[in-house]
Order: structure tokens, then C-alpha cells, then sequence
């Protein structure tokens, strides 16, 4: 909990852009979670700054929020203070033909911009969810292409907002699935990616394709984190749950997707504590079954104790 002494220097800094005791079931795509302490949206980056000083200096923690994909907040909620960048939606085509996409910029407006454009190399992202900061944050893709492959800098700002510095892809260190190099707390804030020109409708038949691949085979119109698990070497998450006899599998409100098993739905009332067991559940019978850790792609946040 954030003492009321500094509960004030937050609603100082920030007015009605700083909140208190948040809902995070109403921030995650999952509509589990419990309370969080505090969040902040920063109208720039001089209140951002501002912000994240203001947390290092009385030892507050900081989470980057998107659109709450790729995360699970626990029921007995979250500490510190989750940030979320949805003022941050600048798109721009550059001269030298890239894109600058800020950290809060969707997914939909992404590559609409580029079918629009007739711009080519981002067409992979139609469908994946959340937005720029996210896709980056944890190198999201596809079998054949990452962002990893469409990024050619990054515009980070430090833990304690002192600096802010653009980070050129030499001296990136993406993984699968991850970003790792960056200091704990560092911000992203805009990226540049690489795209070339090409004709509308070959760039809208992709997009188009990837969109009609997810309908099929996802649970689209069901409340979801994306995919649970990343792949292992030596598989696919989802084949193996679903081999082991998971699929369907139900805890509470909350269940392995019917149609692909690396997802786990809310079907109306699960509770956070319904998706850990289930996760658990899964990574415990795929081990016995097989030898493979299957290993979270989810973010799992929860209060320090």
C-alpha cells in the first residue's frame, strides 16, 4: 500500500491521471485480478519522467502496462504503481520510409496505417494483441518472423527518469519470446521499424490472411491472455496439452480452450487463482507425461510479501 503522504505527491504530479486501489480485471484481457495500488498515465514524457522519479525516491515499484495482454494480475492484487502508456499513440512514416511507432500505438492502428500505405514488413503483427511496447517487450511473432526482425531502434527512458537514450538493434539482446539487456524499471517509448513500399492490395491480402489464420484457430471471442505457454524445443505448447488430455480442462470460470489448448479462457466468473491452477495443472501433467518444462510466456504479478 502507498502511504497517503505520497499518495499525495502522486495526485500532485498528475491530477485525475493517477489513480488509486484499481480494478486490474477491468486492465487485463483475462478480467482476473485483484486490486492495484496505484495507476498512472503520463500525458509526455517530462510527466513520465517526473513520475518514475517520483517512484525511485520513495522506493515505489513501477510496471509497464499495455492493453493487459500477455498478463495476470493475482486476486490479492498488485503493489507499487502500473503505468500505462495510452497517451503515447504517435504513428509517423519517415522520410527515409521507417515507421516511429510509440509504445501505446495498437495493434489494429499498426498495421491499418500500413494496409492504408501500402507498407510491407508488419504484416505478421494483424491480430496479435496489444500494442507497440508489448509486442516489443516480449518479441512477439509468428513461427517465420518476430518483432525482433522489424525493429531498427528503440527509444528507452531510465528506471529513475533521469535518462533517455535510443538504443540501436546492434545492441538489442531480443530472445524468443523476450527482451532481455534493459535495466529493471526502463520504460520504452517509441520504436523504429523497418518497412518497405509496396502495393496495397498485396500488403491487405496479407494482413487478411494472418487476421483469417487467428479466427480459425483461436479463441477470439473469448476474454484470454494469448498464449500461456511458449513453445519448447522440442514442440508445440498446445499439442502437448492437448495430448495430455487437457483440453477443455475447467477449474472455476476458467478453462483450456476447446479450440486451442496453449489458451486458457475466462468463461464468466474465473478468478485469477482459476487460471494458476490450470497452468499448474498443465505444466504439471505435460512433465510427468513427457520430461518437457513448459515454461510461462504469461507475466504473473502479485504483491511482495
Amino acid at each position: 500500500m502507498i502511504e497517503k503522504p505520497i499518495q499525495d505527491e502522486f495526485s500532485d504530479l498528475l491530477g485525475e491521471n493517477v489513480r488509486f486501489d484499481v480494478d486490474t480485471s477491468r486492465m487485463t484481457s483475462l478480467r482476473v485480478g485483484g486490486l492495484a495500488d496505484a495507476v498512472a498515465t503520463p500525458r509526455d514524457r517530462i510527466e513520465l519522467a517526473s513520475l518514475l522519479e517520483l517512484c525511485a525516491r520513495h522506493r515505489v515499484r513501477h510496471r509497464t502496462i499495455g492493453r493487459g495482454f500477455n498478463t495476470i494480475v493475482r486476486d490479492e492484487g498488485v503493489d507499487g504503481v502500473l503505468i500505462q502508456l495510452s497517451s503515447f499513440k504517435r504513428l509517423e512514416e519517415r522520410p527515409d520510409g521507417a515507421l516511429r511507432a510509440e509504445a501505446g500505438v495498437s495493434h489494429a492502428t499498426l498495421t491499418g496505417f500500413c494496409r492504408d500505405r501500402g507498407l510491407a514488413g508488419l504484416e505478421f503483427g494483424a491480430g496479435i494483441p496489444g500494442c507497440v511496447g508489448g509486442w516489443i517487450a516480449m518479441n512477439a511473432g509468428v513461427p517465420d518472423r518476430e518483432t525482433k526482425d522489424a525493429v531498427l531502434e528503440l527509444e528507452v527512458m531510465s528506471p529513475t527518469g533521469c535518462k533517455r537514450r535510443h538504443l540501436s538493434r546492434k545492441g538489442l539482446d531480443f530472445r524468443y519470446r523476450g527482451l532481455r539487456g534493459l535495466a529493471p524499471g526502463s520504460v520504452l517509448l517509441s520504436a523504429l521499424l523497418g518497412v518497405k513500399n509496396s502495393k496495397r492490395e498485396a500488403v491487405k491480402a496479407e494482413i487478411d490472411r494472418h487476421l483469417a489464420k487467428r479466427a480459425g484457430t483461436q479463441p477470439l471471442d473469448q476474454p484470454s491472455c494469448g498464449s500461456v505457454f511458449r513453445n519448447p524445443p522440442r514442440g508445440h505448447a498446445g499439442r502437448l496439452i492437448e495430448a495430455a488430455g487437457l483440453k477443455g480442462e475447467r477449474r472455476g470460470g476458467a478453462r483450456i480452450s476447446t479450440l486451442h489448448a496453449n489458451f486458457i479462457v475466462n468463461e464468466g466468473g474465473a478468478t485469477a487463482a482459476d487460471v494458476l491452477a490450470l497452468i499448474g495443472q498443465a505444466r504439471a501433467t505435460v512433465r510427468m507425461r513427457t520430461g518437457i518444462e513448459l515454461t510461462p510466456e504469461v507475466r504473473i504479478w502479485g504483491r511482495e510479501l
